[in-house]
């Protein structure tokens, strides 16, 4: 019976184009629901194109929390997200609303719902400015090389150009002796803290999703992307994550005199459907999410049968 005591949440997680958005906001609007973001760059303000924000009318009146609320100088993790979000779910639920955690960053939904706790690391800052020299001296290849061979299943789960997490790893290692991926096994609880459903959104032919993300490209640099990324290129030593963040950091050859703008928007389609490619192998590591098929199934249909199942069990 302890188990009925938790709150019930929802999930929807997925590839960047695939109507995540969408989906969320019909099934809050269906069910009483509020939703908390889970993207990590959706977090900042002044950055909406880039990010693919949900917009005002896209909203559709639904409240949406831990959105277009830091400034892009805030560094942000996913210990950051998970101490702000589950408060939300607990206040969520005590009005009688559903929560839903929403986004892309496949990290922070998961680290939610497993109830991983992430405790205080004591940093040392010597260390991490030794790294980041490191990092501007032999670039940041160097750093991720060193962390495959310190922890190699950690470094398997990150990207080498997130540079921010491959120095957290390296640096707690030099200063603990401790390894990244043990830290995360010890930080899961016995038993997950909430009722779960995980939806997944994604195309049954792969070419439909790549369709969508070439169409979403084109429709960011219509509706002004190239603003908010010279925006993060004149702040790019503050803005530090979004400067790492697809879709600003293709364009800055175009700024910088070394590439056209034909050729960073190709070269942003390229990211975006490598970035859609990590995402699709995170979330079909979670073993109970759900998929929907936005080329095969109406998604919105089928997942209120799925959400009504689960209200009721």
């Amino acid at each position: 019976m302890a188990d009925l005591s938790k709150s019930r949440v929802i999930a929807v997680g997925g590839p960047t184009a695939s109507g995540k958005t969408a989906l969320s906001v019909g099934l809050a609007k269906a069910f009483g629901g509020e939703i908390i973001n889970a993207d990590s760059m959706q977090i900042y303000k002044n950055l909406d194109v880039g990010t693919a924000k949900p917009s005002i009318e896209e909203r559709q009146g639904v409240p949406h929390y831990l959105l277009d609320f830091l400034p892009p100088e805030t560094p942000y993790s996913v210990a950051d997200f998970t101490a702000a979000a589950d408060p939300l779910i607990q206040e969520i639920t005590a009005r009688g609303k559903l929560p839903l955690v929403v986004g892309g960053t496949g990290l922070y939904i998961t680290s939610l719902l497993n109830g991983m706790a992430f405790a205080p690391e004591k940093t040392d800052p010597a260390i991490r400015a030794r790294l980041q020299e490191r990092a501007e001296a032999e670039g940041g290849a160097a750093l991720y090389a060193e962390l495959q061979s310190i922890d190699p299943d950690y470094a398997a789960q990150v990207h080498p150009n997130n540079l921010p997490r491959v120095i957290r790893a390296l640096e707690l290692y030099a200063a603990t002796g401790r390894r990244m991926s043990e830290e995360r096994v010890n930080a899961r609880p016995a038993e997950p803290p909430y009722r779960s459903l995980c939806l997944c959104l994604t195309c049954r032919d792969r070419a439909v999703l790549y369709d969508r993300i070439e169409r979403r490209v084109n429709l960011m640099v219509e509706n002004g992307v190239l603003a908010e990324a010279k925006q993060v290129y004149d702040h790019r030593d503050t803005y530090r994550t979004a400067a790492q963040a697809i879709g600003y950091k293709e364009f800055f050859p175009y700024f910088e005199g070394t590439g056209s703008l034909d050729e960073c928007t190709a070269r942003l389609k390229q990211a975006t459907r490598n970035y859609a490619k990590r995402q699709l192998t995170w979330f079909r590591r979670q073993n109970d999410a759900v998929w929907l098929y936005i080329d095969e199934e109406n998604v919105l249909d089928r997942a209120c049968e799925l959400v009504r199942e689960f209200l009721q069990q």
